[in-house]
C-alpha cells in the first residue's frame, strides 16, 4: 500500500481575527476544490489509498466522492468535538490505518494540533488560514503529486527536514507550538481577537521571516532566522530598541518596540514568567498567575516537511515521471 491522507480543517481562514483585517475568507467550497486537486496529483503518481475524514461540512467527502480515481478512498469516521481535538484523532486515525504522508489544510494552528498528536509522518502543510508561517503557498495539484512521491517511497530523505517545534512546560500542563511563543499582558485565555501590540512582553520565535505575517515579522524585520536554521529568536518587548509599523495580520499593522533581541540556540530553555497568558501560535491557551513562570525549549523534533519543490525537481532528474516510450527506445 502507498497511501496518502488529506487533513482537513473545516474551520481555518474563517475566524473572527478576518474582521479585524483584510484577509481572505476561505470558503469551504475552496477547500474542496484544493482537496480534489491533491487526489488528483497523488492519483496520478501511483497512491493506492486516500483517506480523509467525515466531518459536518463535507468539505473532502464530496470532492472525492464524484471523482474517478484508480486510487480507493477511505471516509474515516469518529465522534466530532467541534475543537482542535478532532484534527488530533483525524492524525491518529491516519496513522491507525498505516498512512505516513498527510497533506493538511489549515493554518498554524491547525499543524500545531497536529503535532501535538504525533510526529510520525511526512508532512505537506498548505495553507488556507488566517496567519500563515508554516503552511506553504503551493499549486495543491502539485502538492499532492509530492505527497504521491514521498508515499511511494520515491524520494530522497534530504528532501525531508524535520521541524522546529516549540516544546512548553507550564503550570497548566505542556504543550507544543510551531512558530512563536508569545506573552501578552492584561489579556485573557480564549481571546479570538488580533493581539494588541502594547501587550506584547516577550516573543520567541523558530522562524523570525521578513516576508510572514504576525509575530515572525516582528523579528524578522530586524534579524531574521529562518526554517532550515537551527534555533530561533527572543525578543524583549518595550523602548529602547527598535520601533517600527509591523504586518501583524493581514493588510493591518500596528507600531511595536523591540527592547532587545537574543538568538538562542536548540535545546535552550527559556522563562516566561507571569502575570499574564501565553499565547502558543495565536492562541492564548496558558495562564501565567504573577508568580508562575513556563519554560519554553526549541528542538528540532517535528514532523519531516517535504520539500514540494526538490522533490519535483528530483522526480525529472530520477526519470520517475516522463520515460521514453518504446517507439523512442527503438
Amino acid at each position: 500500500m502507498s497511501a496518502i491522507a488529506i487533513c482537513v480543517n473545516p474551520m481555518s481562514g474563517r475566524d473572527v481575527r478576518r474582521l479585524a483585517a483584510r484577509a481572505t475568507n476561505m470558503t469551504h467550497e475552496a477547500k474542496r476544490d484544493i482537496v480534489a486537486r491533491i487526489a488528483a496529483g497523488a492519483d496520478a503518481m501511483g497512491v493506492t489509498d486516500i483517506y480523509v475524514t467525515r466531518e459536518p461540512f463535507r468539505i473532502a467527502a464530496a470532492a472525492l466522492e464524484q471523482m474517478t480515481l484508480n486510487a480507493r478512498v477511505h471516509v474515516l469516521d469518529f465522534k466530532l468535538e467541534a475543537s482542535a481535538g478532532d484534527t488530533q484523532t483525524a492524525v491518529r486515525r491516519f496513522l491507525e490505518e498505516g498512512v505516513a504522508t498527510i497533506v493538511s489544510l489549515g493554518g498554524d494552528g491547525t499543524n500545531r494540533a497536529m503535532v501535538r498528536e504525533s510526529c510520525n509522518y511526512h508532512l505537506i502543510p498548505l495553507s488556507t488560514g488566517t496567519n500563515n508561517v508554516f503552511p506553504v503557498q503551493v499549486e495543491p495539484t502539485i502538492a499532492g503529486m509530492a505527497a504521491g512521491l514521498q508515499a511511494r517511497g520515491l524520494l530522497p530523505a534530504t528532501l525531508s527536514q524535520p521541524v522546529k517545534v516549540l516544546h512548553v512546560r507550564s503550570p497548566r500542563g505542556d504543550d507544543v507550538g510551531l512558530i512563536d511563543a508569545v506573552l501578552l499582558e492584561r489579556d485573557h485565555v480564549g481571546n479570538l481577537l488580533p493581539f494588541d501590540a502594547g501587550r506584547l512582553r516577550q516573543i520567541l520565535l523558530t522562524r523570525a521571516e521578513p516576508d510572514a505575517i504576525g509575530m515572525s515579522p516582528i523579528g524578522g524585520l530586524i534579524e531574521p532566522v529562518y526554517a532550515e536554521e537551527d534555533g530561533g529568536l527572543l525578543l524583549q518587548m518595550g523602548p529602547g530598541g527598535y520601533a517600527f509599523d509591523a504586518p501583524l495580520s493581514p493588510g493591518w499593522f500596528q507600531p511595536v518596540q523591540v527592547q532587545s533581541i537574543t538568538r538562542v540556540p536548540l535545546g535552550v530553555a527559556v522563562p516566561f514568567r507571569g502575570k499574564g497568558v501565553l499565547a502558543l501560535d495565536g492562541d492564548r491557551d496558558h495562564r501565567l498567575e504573577l508568580h508562575e513562570s513556563a519554560v519554553v525549549e526549541i528542538r528540532r523534533d517535528g514532523p519531516p516537511v517535504v520539500d514540494v519543490r526538490g522533490a519535483m525537481r528530483h522526480a525529472v532528474a530520477a526519470g520517475i515521471i516522463a520515460r521514453p516510450s518504446p517507439d523512442r527506445e527503438a
